[in-house]
């Protein structure tokens, strides 16, 4: 049987406490709805997989490649006709030398023999301000492809692997692994179906992927000069290029065949119509040093002429932009972060940005959020440091990370309204946190930039901003947790419960110990999650922090209870509970009374337990705690259970239900689905089966194999019985 209480909330006074509190919300993921028993509802997870359709837009102004496009082809159609293993081809080349758009521009002229969907991943392999994408990160982003709840996605790593290459197999997928590091990061990416094909670009020569996978390799060179040409051609218009043509001769000479140079080249001049094309070409000509860097064909520098020449046409206030814009860690950036970032609205930021668009400099790959070329973001962060002053990059910095840890908060407190604030600090000027209507638009705020949240904690805690990491980890909690990011959420805490060392706050570290330890029970490490609960009550005792106290008490208790030591959970909590009368906070001091009444039934003392849990029930109802009154109720059935009152048991259950309903909590329905199971097993087992059943669908769609085990037993012995 699934024993209770789980991981209650403690009171408003603390935030922590409902960080905690049961994952699942009426505003969060999306769940059906579906009739039980008697009118009540439940969610359950919504099954199979979908389709997704992840390609960025085809290139507009493509050009040439008809021996590479004519190479892939054949690769496809060898496959298919040989039914080898999974079609992988490596699109090997220098950087801006037009490998992801030959890889674009042939999936998207064969989206027909891909019925089953498209996924995407730039695995920033050559990114130079980021590390490359670790190859679990980029399984669990093809998961929120894949899976239409979030809940059906397992924790583990391994276990998200799995799920994946089951998801695609005998479906027809193609994958786009852009920009690789090398072949050991794309090995463990790679499907195992034979109806999937794979496209990898990368500046590697992918030779081990080649030597263990049988990879088609095909390498990609520059333009020749009638492709360059026909590009300039589709960007100015032939009459242009006729009226000059030896400046439009030196211009593709300079560009030395690179695709991506040569657009910006053409943006600039579209830009600037009436500029005679010759001038360009001077300003190319005269950066000697650059040209020859251009020339020479290094990955690093075959730019940066080019981009220096566009950076240098910007205006004082779009230089700036682009600069900062270019140091922001995570993948992207939304018009909103880069406003604090630099300082400006958010009307002037955009338009902006759509300049820098224009001269392509910066790329909008979805509505309000931008992002750089790898080694675009290079140079703007080069000359970041080279010509933007160091105190207003970081201060840039700063305002970033800042708006990032205010609008977490904000968006928090939207999806768990009873959280209580914490504490900000004086607002910067120039920061802008971005204003969220209701809780869906925190969930979705919290879906875009979960990611880039996690890359500005890290540079924060590199930064030594010790504040700003704490809540930073604070205000992701409730969100990582609902969502299953559990892993992620311990590498936040780990990093909030290491800045909480530098700041003179006892009461803080103590919550930092607190989370950091229900981050590691959540994973299932429990010996270090007790360990880290005994820091934090010793750390409350030192500090005399009472309310830290009795929270941490309620959290050492649940933890023995994982241990099988009732007796021990029993002793903590009741000192929660005498904590929290003495403090006066009612709502905590509810729940911990529950949690004693479940540990005195557990260990027999019914009546004591009946008449602690009626207590409880009376205050969260006062209180409208619907979460507490679930967790009561539970306690009461179980406890009618076990005293030969099942009928009397169920109707607690089923009342349970609807609540957890009404909250969207799912995984408490899934323990009150078990427990009225169990009293309907009694004197209704065909009854029993079916809701044992629901049980079963949802403990296996959170990955909680223990409990999924259990119920299939119990459904197994009803069947023995009949």
């Amino acid at each position: 049987m699934r024993e209770l209480p789980r991981d209650a909330p403690d009171s408003p006074t603390d935030a922590a406490e409902l960080h905690n509190s049961v994952s699942g919300t009426v505003n969060g993921p999306v769940v059906q709805a579906r009739e039980l028993h008697g009118g009540v509802h439940i969610h359950t997870a919504s099954p199979g997989s979908v389709i997704p359709r992840q390609l960025p837009p085809a290139p507009r102004a493509f050009i040439g490649r008809e021996v590479e496009l004519a190479s892939l082809n054949k690769a496809l159609e060898t496959s298919v006709q040989e039914n080898s293993p999974v079609v992988i081809s490596a699109i090997g080349g220098s950087g801006g030398i037009g490998k992801t758009w030959l890889a674009l521009h042939w999936a998207h002229r064969h989206l027909d023999r891909f019925p089953d969907g498209q996924l995407f991943v730039n695995l920033r392999g050559f990114d130079p301000s980021d590390k490359p994408v670790a190859p679990p990160d980029a399984v669990r982003g093809f998961l929120d492809a894949l899976v239409a709840d979030q809940k059906e996605i397992p924790a583990d790593p391994s276990a998200q692997l799995a799920l994946f290459r089951s998801l695609v197999a005998q479906r027809r997928i193609l994958m786009v692994l852009d920009n690789a590091r090398d072949s050991d990061q794309v090995a463990q990416l790679l499907p195992g179906s034979a109806t999937c094909t794979v496209l990898v670009t990368s500046r590697d020569q992918m030779a081990g992927l080649s030597a263990t996978h049988g990879a088609h390799m095909l390498p990609v060179d520059a333009l020749g000069g009638s492709d360059a040409l026909a590009l300039l051609s589709r960007h100015l218009g032939q009459d242009r290029l006729s009226a000059e043509p030896a400046a439009v001769t030196e211009l593709v000479e300079y560009c030395a065949g690179l695709p991506l140079a040569l657009s910006i080249v053409a943006s600039h001049a579209r830009l600037q119509p009436h500029v005679p094309l010759a001038e360009f070409a001077e300003e190319l000509r005269d950066a000697a040093t650059r040209l020859e860097a251009l020339d020479a064909g290094s990955s690093a520098t075959q730019l940066e002429a080019v981009l220096s020449w566009s950076y240098a046409a910007l205006s004082a206030e779009q230089a700036a932009v682009f600069r900062l814009v270019g140091l922001a860690p995570g993948s992207d950036l939304s018009v909103h972060a880069a406003a604090s970032l630099t300082g400006l609205s958010v009307t002037g930021v955009r338009k902006i940005l759509r300049e820098l668009v224009r001269v392509s400099l910066v790329q909008q790959h979805a509505s309000g959020r931008y992002r750089m070329h790898d080694l675009v973001r290079l140079y703007a962060a080069q000359r970041a440091r080279a010509d933007h002053p160091q105190e207003e990059c970081t201060r840039a910095l700063q305002r970033l990370t800042e708006f990032c840890a205010r609008t977490a908060h904000d968006a928090d407190v939207l999806i768990a309204p009873h959280h209580a604030a914490i504490e900000l600090g004086e607002q910067s000027d120039g920061c802008q946190p971005q204003p969220l209507a209701d809780a869906g638009a925190a969930w979705e705020w919290f879906s875009a930039e979960r990611a880039n949240l996690m890359a500005i904690q890290h540079m924060a805690a590199e930064r030594q901003w010790h504040a700003r990491v704490w809540q930073l980890a604070w205000t992701l909690t409730t969100f990582q947790l609902r969502q299953g990011h559990l892993h992620d959420n311990l590498i936040a805490w780990r990093a909030g419960a290491d800045a909480s060392k530098h700041l003179n706050d006892p009461p803080t570290r103590t919550r930092s110990h607190r989370h950091l330890g229900r981050a590691c029970a959540q994973l299932g490490r429990h010996e270090e999650a007790l360990s880290h609960h005994k820091v934090a009550l010793a750390g409350a005792e030192e500090d005399g922090d009472l309310l830290g106290q009795a929270h941490t008490h309620r959290a050492v208790a649940k933890a023995y209870e994982e241990q099988g030591d009732n007796q021990q959970a029993l002793r903590h909590s009741e000192q929660a509970l005498e904590l929290y009368d003495a403090l006066g906070v009612p709502l905590s001091g509810s729940h911990a009374l529950n949690e004693v009444g479940w540990y005195m039934a557990k260990l027999g003392h019914v009546d004591e337990a009946r008449s602690h849990c009626a207590q409880a029930l009376n205050r969260c109802r006062s209180s409208n705690d619907r979460s507490g009154e679930a967790r009561t109720l539970l306690s009461l059935g179980y406890i009618d259970h076990h005293t030969g009152e099942p009928r009397t048991a169920a109707g607690h259950f089923r009342r349970a239900i609807a609540l957890y309903s009404d909250i969207g909590d799912i995984t408490g329905q899934a323990d009150a689905l078990d427990h009225l199971g169990s009293a309907l097993a009694v004197y209704d087992p065909g009854e029993a089966r079916h809701i044992w059943q629901q049980a079963l669908e949802l403990y296996s769609a959170q990955h909680r194999n223990a409990d999924a085990q259990r119920i299939q037993a119990h459904i197994a012995e009803l069947a023995d019985r009949s």
